[in-house]
């Protein structure tokens, strides 16, 4: 027979374990570049049809729809598929470091996050991408630049997010990205992790201990192809599942660390890009999500 301590206790227990539960389960996704020939309505159709539920909008496949359509017939088809766009792409170059171009920038990053957020999405992010010599003065105003994308962001209901990329001569690894967004300390602008340039370039499995819990706001999932690094580039993404990252230790390491959100798969061959949506999305759950099991996070 039950006491009455344990009567009373065994409701909250209960209660308890949905949430442990959940703690680090993540959900699959894909980003529009990956389909990027089919454009905007196909690509969701055909992601839909296959299974998926959360995609990745961006803005090139956006303003290509919007050439013949309109933005509420945009939204429309997100709705009518049943999908949730978690995030969205809307990439400004030298918006985080200081000069003229930031200026022009942070104009378009504006007309962005306003057109982003008639979506209902939360996230919105742009790769670090500089056109020139970047100097030491530079980094001393990044964190100013940083602030004001995050004011426009919190303008409309969106977290800003900075994508480091192998390619910047400005920000190209996790650690100056967290440096620099820490130094701004703006609430609406966090980390995100792309594991193709994390584990592509100069990434490092220790770096991830850098993240505080429940830091990290998004996550792109690629593989990287057994090959010489000087020899990649952005269309040597694979498929997760298909290359050489530890990635069932990098989903490990983010689930520790408190992500539970969604993996974005963004590939740039454009042997994947010209394949039929539906199937490129049932090849992606095939290879990925036996991944994310193994990892324990699906």
């Amino acid at each position: 027979m039950l006491s009455r301590r344990t009567a009373i206790l065994l409701p909250l227990a209960a209660a308890a374990i949905p949430a442990r539960a959940a703690a680090g389960k993540m959900s699959l996704c894909i980003h529009q570049n990956t389909s990027l020939a089919a454009g905007y309505r196909k690509s969701l159709e055909g992601w839909a049809k296959a299974g998926i539920k959360n995609v990745e909008i961006t803005d090139r496949m956006v303003d290509d729809f919007l050439k013949t359509d309109t933005l509420a017939a945009a939204n429309k088809i997100v709705k009518d598929l049943g999908l949730t766009v978690v995030s969205c792409s809307g990439g400004q170059p030298d918006l985080f470091i200081p000069g003229a171009t930031q200026v022009t920038s942070l104009e378009a990053w504006k007309k962005r996050c306003e057109q982003f957020a008639t979506f209902g999405v939360e996230r919105i992010y742009s790769p670090a991408a500089t056109t020139r010599k970047v100097t030491m003065d530079d980094y001393k105003g990044a964190p100013d630049c940083i602030r004001q994308a995050g004011d426009v962001a919190k303008q409309y209901n969106l977290r800003a997010m900075i994508e480091f990329i192998r390619t910047s001569t400005f920000i190209s690894s996790l650690t100056t990205s967290l440096k620099l967004i820490r130094e701004a300390a703006h609430p609406n602008v966090k980390p995100m992790l792309d594991c193709y340039h994390f584990w592509s370039w100069l990434g490092k499995m220790e770096d991830l201990d850098l993240f505080h819990p429940g830091e990290l706001a998004h996550v792109h999932f690629q593989d990287v192809p057994d090959m010489p690094r000087e020899l990649l580039d952005s269309t040597t993404r694979f498929i997760p599942g298909d290359g050489v990252s530890p990635l069932v230790q990098i989903l490990r390491k983010l689930a520790e660390k408190g992500y539970s959100g969604s993996l974005s798969v963004e590939l740039f061959l454009p042997e994947f890009q010209q394949t039929d949506p539906y199937e490129m999305a049932r090849k992606i759950r095939e290879k990925a999500e036996p991944v994310m099991h193994k990892a324990k996070v699906a």
